[in-house]
C-alpha cells in the first residue's frame, strides 16, 4: 500500500500479525523517533464489537468501531494508511461509504484483557429503536410511520430512550423492496382518522413517497 503522511490525532488503519484477520483501527496520540530512522507510534486502539464480551450484535454496523481506554506503542512501519472515524451522526449522512471510512458511537473500557463498551455498565445511552427495540443500524433501511410525525414519539424507561415512529421492514411483516414502493406508511398504533387527515393533505401531491431510511450499503 502507498505509505501516507500522518500525525498525532489522526485515525489508521495497522496491520495485524496475522494477515486473515482485517486491519487495525487506531488513533495517533504521539510520534516518537530516536533519531537512527526508527519511528514509533503511540496509538489509542479502536476495537470492533466482535472483540468485545458482547460480541457483535444485530444493530451493529458492519463499520462500526469503539473507542477504548487501551493504548499502545507500535513502528510506523505496521500503519497501512489513514483512515476517518466519523461521529454516528456525520456517517449516517455520507453519500457513499469508503473501505477506509468507519464511525463510532461508544466507547470501551478493558476488564482482564475483555473490552466492554461502557454503556452496557450503566444502561444503553443511545437511542432504540422499532418494535425490536434495537438501536439504529446504518446498515438496515427503516421506514417512518407518517401518523407519528407530527409529534415526538419516545417512550423514555429506565434511562432507556425508545423511538417508536420508525420500523424495519421485517418487524411489520413487509420486505424491503415492499417499504420501498411505499406511498405512506402508518403503524398500527396510528388511527384511521389520523390516516384519513394525513391522507387528504397529500392529495395536492399525490405521488409523495413515505419517509424510508435508506441503508449505507
Amino acid at each position: 500500500m502507498r505509505r501516507s503522511r500522518f500525525a498525532a490525532g489522526d485515525c489508521v488503519l495497522m496491520r495485524p500479525s496475522d494477515s486473515s484477520k482485517p486491519s487495525y483501527v487506531a488513533k495517533v496520540e504521539k510520534i516518537e523517533s530516536d533519531g537512527r530512522g526508527s519511528v514509533k507510534v503511540h496509538v489509542r486502539w479502536y476495537y470492533r464489537p466482535e472483540e468485545s464480551i458482547g460480541g457483535r450484535r444485530q444493530f451493529h454496523g458492519s463499520k462500526e468501531v469503539f473507542l477504548s481506554d487501551h493504548y499502545d506503542v507500535q513502528s510506523a512501519d505496521t500503519i497501512e494508511g489513514k483512515c476517518t472515524v466519523h461521529t454516528f451522526k456525520s456517517y449516517t449522512k455520507l453519500d457513499a461509504v469508503g473501505n477506509d471510512d468507519f464511525f463510532c458511537r461508544l466507547s470501551t473500557i478493558r476488564l482482564q484483557e475483555h473490552s466492554i463498551p461502557i454503556e452496557w455498565l450503566c444502561t444503553f445511552r443511545i437511542f432504540r429503536y422499532c418494535k425490536c427495540e434495537m438501536p439504529y443500524n446504518p446498515d438496515d433501511l427503516m421506514v417512518q410511520c407518517e401518523g407519528c410525525t407530527d409529534w415526538v414519539n419516545i417512550r423514555v424507561s429506565m434511562r432507556i430512550c425508545i423511538v417508536l415512529s420508525w420500523f424495519h421492514p421485517a418487524c411489520i411483516d413487509m420486505t424491503p423492496e415492499e417499504a420501498k414502493r411505499l406511498e405512506h406508511f402508518f403503524c398500527q398504533n396510528c388511527s384511521s382518522e389520523d390516516q384519513k387527515k394525513l391522507l387528504n393533505s397529500h392529495n395536492a401531491s399525490r405521488h409523495s413517497d413515505a419517509k424510508v431510511l435508506h441503508s449505507l450499503k
